[in-house]
């Protein structure tokens, strides 16, 4: 059950080192609707068998020891996932210590066959969906992110089709940023048939955590985003594929809230929507400070609203009123969440009808070397109006400007002696973030000044 923990602890230490993690941007096919429409089923749901990973694991397929020099593709992506990616050890992740203790606490009798971890820890199809090569053990596997193959595969492996036939034929569109977004977050959020619930937490389960662009960036890659690549499947950089992750990832947060199924526990509200370190942490640690945008007053559970102060920045850049009428609505939401569960429910459901279309909104914009520089002083100028006090709004502010900062460089935008800047000051914000328990917002907010001064010459950031 550590899965996602481990993920997010990697990606941490990668990123700590400074700018190590590879720039593979994958961007968003505008192959044809059928692929929109196929994401909306996910692989674990979809009505194709899964064959299982040694279909697509052969020598002479994706499992060459070495990439081949005259492919297209690597051919050795199912040794990289195998090797080197956290998802193939998932199911075995079950089986650790910690993995039974929480179990345990929970009641379950063995995490390796019970649906609740299955379900994040493996492909856990339906058996009805499993071919006979098919095995949970294997983890999170190919199909579990590229959908069940048996209607694509014969067409991929035969070559008599591009990537239009095999997203008709069911193969699911990772490239594609929203469907890529909805996919990882079914897991690293949760769905209504998946949904990792403060009970869980409370037993013993990490806390969970992502960005889209920063965890494509740190996984192992087994692509090649090459001249045939983008031939193929079209791509786009960093900052938009970043900003269509925060917007997906609120409007998941925004469903849950407005899920009567997931939005209570008993007589409580679900615990889980709301900021771990607000009552988790030491009473010695005296790092509260007040956050205007939010007015609440100390000593009260704030909801974790980290996604829809980063999905601020992006429409303050993209739609300045829509992100004027997204702070009023969060700021009531907040304000809400003190007078009860119906309270709460009616402002969620506003907020979430507030950024209808907005996903789409980001997807059709073009994110341009100035609205780059925009984004990028969005962000910085929020970080020191005290907007990321929190530990989870400056870990998600970190891999945003991280994001950010990688997608300008790419463009050219930063160069020398900037970059150099930037990297020691990337470093301390890293550092500042690195351990919940030890995270001061005062050195947080010095690692963004920093960054701010690395890059205002160029950028030309404002001194306010």
């Amino acid at each position: 059950m550590g899965i996602i923990n481990e993920s997010t602890h990697g990606a941490n230490n990668n990123m700590n080192k400074g700018f190590r993690y590879v720039f593979f941007i994958l961007g968003l096919s505008s192959i044809i609707q059928v692929s929109i429409l196929k994401a909306e089923t996910l692989p674990q749901y979809g009505d194709a068998m899964h064959l299982g990973v040694q279909t697509c694991a052969g020598s002479t397929c994706h499992g060459a020891v070495k990439p081949w020099q005259n492919s297209s593709v690597l051919q050795n992506e199912a040794i990289t996932w195998k090797k080197y990616d956290h998802h193939a050890r998932a199911y075995k992740t079950l089986g650790k210590e910690r993995a039974l203790r929480i179990a345990k606490n929970l009641g379950i009798e063995d995490p390796q066959k019970d649906d609740t971890c299955l379900n994040c820890h493996a492909n856990n199809v339906p058996k009805a969906k499993r071919a006979k090569n098919f095995t949970l053990n294997d983890g999170v596997t190919c199909e579990a992110c590229h959908g069940g193959a048996e209607q694509w595969l014969g067409i991929h492996v035969a070559g008599v089709g591009g990537r239009k036939e095999n997203i008709e034929a069911g193969q699911y569109p990772t490239e594609q940023p929203i469907a890529r977004a909805k996919l990882c977050l079914s897991c690293h959020y949760g769905t209504k048939n998946k949904f990792l619930t403060h009970k869980i937490m409370g037993a013993g389960h990490p806390r969970l955590s992502f960005e889209l662009d920063t965890y494509t960036a740190t996984q192992p890659a087994h692509y090649r985003v090459d001249a045939d690549y983008r031939q193929r499947k079209t791509w786009s950089n960093g900052v938009k594929t970043w900003a269509i992750g925060q917007a997906v990832a609120v409007n998941e947060t925004l469903d849950a809230l407005t899920d009567k199924k997931r939005n209570r526990q008993g007589i409580f509200p679900e615990l889980v929507f709301f900021d771990c370190h607000a009552c988790h942490h030491p009473m010695s640690n005296l790092r509260w400070e007040r956050r205007d945008s939010v007015g609440l007053d100390p000593g009260i559970p704030k909801l974790n609203d980290a996604n829809i102060v980063l999905l601020r920045v992006v429409t303050s850049v993209v739609d300045p009123e829509l992100g004027k009428r997204i702070e009023d609505d969060a700021r009531i939401l907040h304000q809400s969440s003190m007078k009860g569960g119906d309270a709460t429910y009616d402002a969620a459901k506003t907020l979430k009808q507030t950024i209808q279309g907005v996903v789409q909104k980001i997807n059709k914009h073009s994110f341009t070397g100035g609205e780059m520089s925009k984004v990028l002083n969005a962000l910085i100028e929020f970080g020191l109006h005290g907007e990321y006090v929190n530990y989870i709004a400056a870990e998600q502010a970190t891999y945003s400007i991280g994001s950010v900062v990688e997608a300008m460089k790419d463009a050219g935008m930063l160069k020398g002696a900037t970059i150099k800047k930037v990297k020691t000051a990337m470093d301390m914000a890293y550092e500042a973030v690195k351990y919940d328990e030890k995270y001061r917002p005062s050195e947080f907010v010095k690692a963004i000044e920093s960054i701010k001064a690395a890059v205002e010459t160029e950028m030309q950031i404002s001194k306010k």
